[in-house]
């Protein structure tokens, strides 16, 4: 009975100790995807948490055009081990395919809830307001602007009223529907 216990503790700390840090490494991958500016304190906080691990890695994985192909390798490579820990810690190995499905698909879901998140705080900030320049409200608006962007040109304000974020959560979810849940089923199908 206290075995129990003491694995419920330990996936804890796994899934909060792995996942804290994949949502820092996505945040740097996504900043240099929006080119956000990283002379903002948030910015530098994310380069510094990062670079331990992403240093060694850029000399053996190049990044491919504007893409940072060493984040990315390492949050599969950080998800991957997080199941596997979390798997094992059940008495259960799972095989890389289903492994690698997995992590895809759980790494495409931190995504959109990363997305969903920065959103909900430029909408909140929208309707707070408090003018004056805010280092965390500066980065949001940079790293939504590639999503915003082209649907603002479907879809122009009404008024005061920017549909595109609307827009933007439904796309967001429809992912989750249409990419995630079937990428999560093929991984339980290959475990």
């Amino acid at each position: 009975m206290g075995e129990n216990y003491i694995v419920q503790a330990l996936q804890f700390l796994v899934q909060t100790l792995f996942g804290l840090y994949i949502v820092v490494v996505m945040a740097r991958f996504l900043l240099q995807q929006a080119r956000a500016d990283f002379h903002n304190p948030i910015s530098k906080f994310v380069v510094s948490a990062t670079q331990p691990l992403l240093r060694p890695l850029r000399r053996v994985i190049p990044s491919i055009g504007r893409i940072d192909t060493s984040s990315l390798v390492l949050m599969l490579a950080l998800q991957m081990l997080k199941m596997l820990i979390l798997y094992a810690l059940l008495g259960h190995i799972p095989a890389v395919a289903g492994l690698m499905v997995g992590s895809i698909a759980e790494l495409l879901n931190l995504a959109i809830n990363f997305y969903v998140v920065l959103l909900l705080i430029l909408v909140v900030a929208s309707w707070v307001g408090g003018g004056g320049y805010h280092s965390l409200l500066a980065l949001v608006g940079q790293l939504c602007e590639p999503i915003l962007r082209p649907l603002r040109r479907i879809i122009p304000p009404i008024g005061m009223f920017d549909l595109s974020v609307f827009a933007a959560f439904i796309l967001l979810q429809l992912a989750k529907i249409l990419l995630v849940a079937p990428l999560l089923d093929v991984s339980r199908q290959l475990m």
